[in-house]
């Protein structure tokens, strides 16, 4: 264990400067001698216009508080807030038009609409909520991503880094109060992945969007501004300005 945990910058009291936040977030799965404590009262904050990752050993959580984090899944107590908003308060109607027009999805599954065009695919999100897209934005993200020559290309006209590209746009494209990205590189070779990797960085400092990241791999915490570390549930520790080498040795770290 990394010792008693001490929030960084007093981070996770600042919600003010918070996109998302969580307090006392606890997910129990089974009951009685099944029961596994997925989060574990847990209390973090993701800062605005920032990039940070989530990183664990298998098992530690980091996939459930983003799930939790972004609404997908639901908490066995406590609370969590995008912007100021309890999404424990809300219908399951008021969750899916919040997911719809204030965060962003990236997967490691493109996720893209087959017999949709990159564009298409870009603005489905917007579409899909009867809004019409902000055509210079749009522009931007697809110039930034280098798509520009392959917006009228369907998904299986397209490389896997081209794929990943249109989803990190799509993400991008309503210009969400967040974005949670889940392994976003783990499908892509070293090279596509850290171009994924630098844009995510871009967006965050050029277009002052907030990214939320959930990684096993230390070169692509590497590019956050901060990373967060579970184990069994809780947070253990923060990393600001990481480095490949320092998340590896504080990832090492947990658990002695």
């Amino acid at each position: 264990m990394v010792g008693e945990y001490t929030p960084m910058n007093d981070l996770t009291n600042g919600f003010e400067l918070a996109a998302a936040r969580s307090a006392g977030a606890t997910k129990i799965y089974g009951s009685g001698e099944t029961e596994v404590r997925a989060l574990d009262g847990i209390d973090v904050a993701f800062p605005k216009e920032q990039f940070t990752a989530i990183m664990g050993p298998s098992g530690s959580g980091k996939s459930t508080l983003m799930h939790c984090m972004a609404g997908l899944d639901d908490l066995t107590s406590g609370k969590v807030f995008i912007g100021d908003t309890d999404l424990t308060e809300l219908t399951e109607r008021e969750l899916t038009l919040l997911r719809r027009s204030h965060i962003g999805f990236i997967f490691q599954a493109y996720n893209l609409v087959p017999t949709l065009n990159a564009i298409e695919n870009i603005t489905l999100p917007l579409d899909l909520a009867g809004e019409k897209p902000d055509s210079s934005w749009v522009d931007r993200i697809v110039e930034v991503v280098s798509l520009k020559d392959r917006t009228s290309h369907r998904p299986n006209e397209l490389s896997g880094g081209q794929q990943q590209r249109v989803a990190v746009s799509r993400a991008l494209a309503s210009k969400p109060e967040i974005i949670f990205a889940d392994e976003p590189t783990g499908n892509l070779d070293s090279k596509t992945g850290t171009e994924i990797l630098e844009f995510m960085q871009l967006a965050t400092k050029e277009l002052n969007q907030t990214i939320v990241m959930v990684t096993h791999d230390p070169v692509a915490a590497s590019f956050s501004d901060q990373v967060i570390f579970l184990e069994d549930g809780k947070v253990v520790g923060e990393l600001a300005d990481p480095t490949a080498d320092s998340v590896l040795d504080h990832m090492r770290s947990i658990g002695n």
